[in-house]
């Protein structure tokens, strides 16, 4: 593991402090087997009410980790329970567990299973939201811009963005608003636009994830690039990224921006000066942007209703 990514995780596992939840339950397995990989953890607001609106939230390991979850329920789950919002906390294969699209299968699992169970947990499914932090992000907005995407084929590589995790299928598997932190979007640029970490590599996270060196499977990095997938009807998104991010160049959100704009997508993005992978944004000034997002998208929702 590289030292920076190992700071980071530092970073963002500091201990909780106080019970900031009504409710939680722990090791949910939302697939219906017995992996460490398909459990999630559920937190309900300290404010009790009837039911209410889901974020789900998946943290960022390199897709190196399967059982990170509840790794940012002192940052980013702690501010959205504070905003009364019920947050969804899942594993996800890694990717020394299966390659590219198992990820974000998981993450569609995870959503269709929020919709399926609303009366358990007293979930509120006319919103559900998605973050989360550098691979994290990826794979929240991957979710975000391929919400109707099942088989996608590229000239020589098809992939099933959607796949058949869990027991859930009748359900979607689409979401209402996207915050996405720092999360690489187009894998083959990203050496070309500043990271001080080499991604070309064949032993690089992103070409662990697809399976081989990313500039020899182009058309692979092409079905993760959430770029990819984006049209108008996609959702909200707001972006966040540090102008001195060592791992994932703002480039990476700088493109996605200006392709979501292009697509007339509502978007949102700060860049942040000195902010690097992580510590610059992890902190309650951007907490509260990202909540107040939420918040404002669960009004844009019901008004359209």
């Amino acid at each position: 593991m590289k030292p920076t990514f190992l700071l980071f995780l530092i970073f963002i596992s500091s201990p909780v402090f106080g019970q900031q939840f009504s409710k939680s339950w722990k090791d949910v397995n939302y697939a219906g087997d017995d992996k460490t990989y398909h459990l999630l953890d559920i937190y309900l607001p300290l404010i009790e009410k009837p039911s209410y609106p889901v974020v789900v939230v998946i943290y960022g390991s390199a897709w190196r980790s399967n059982n990170l979850k509840g790794t940012d329920l002192n940052t980013l789950g702690k501010a959205l329970l504070n905003a009364g919002f019920a947050v969804v906390m899942p594993n996800h294969r890694s990717s020394t567990d299966a390659k590219f699209p198992a990820q974000i299968n998981d993450i569609k699992a995870v959503v269709r299973y929020v919709r399926g169970n609303a009366p358990v947990y007293n979930f509120d499914t006319s919103f559900i939201g998605i973050t989360g932090s550098s691979s994290g992000g990826h794979l929240a907005s991957l979710t975000g811009t391929s919400g109707s995407v099942k088989e996608f084929t590229l000239r020589s590589a098809t992939a099933d963005l959607e796949g058949d995790i869990g027991q859930f299928g009748a359900y979607s598997s689409s979401v209402d608003a996207v915050v996405d932190w720092f999360g690489p979007t187009d894998f083959l640029t990203m050496d070309s636009c500043g990271s001080q970490q080499a991604h070309n590599p064949a032993d690089s996270p992103e070409s662990n994830l697809i399976g081989g060196p990313i500039q020899e499977n182009t058309d692979k990095c092409a079905l993760a690039n959430p770029m990819t997938y984006v049209d108008a009807d996609d959702p909200p998104f707001l972006i966040f990224h540090g102008d001195k991010d060592p791992l994932v160049p703002f480039c990476q959100s700088e493109m996605f921006f200006k392709v979501l704009q292009n697509a007339k997508v509502p978007v949102q993005y700060f860049l942040v000066p000195g902010a690097q992978h992580g510590p610059g944004l992890f902190v309650e000034k951007y907490f509260k942007i990202m909540s107040s997002f939420f918040e404002i998208q669960v009004e844009v929702k019901k008004i359209k209703k």
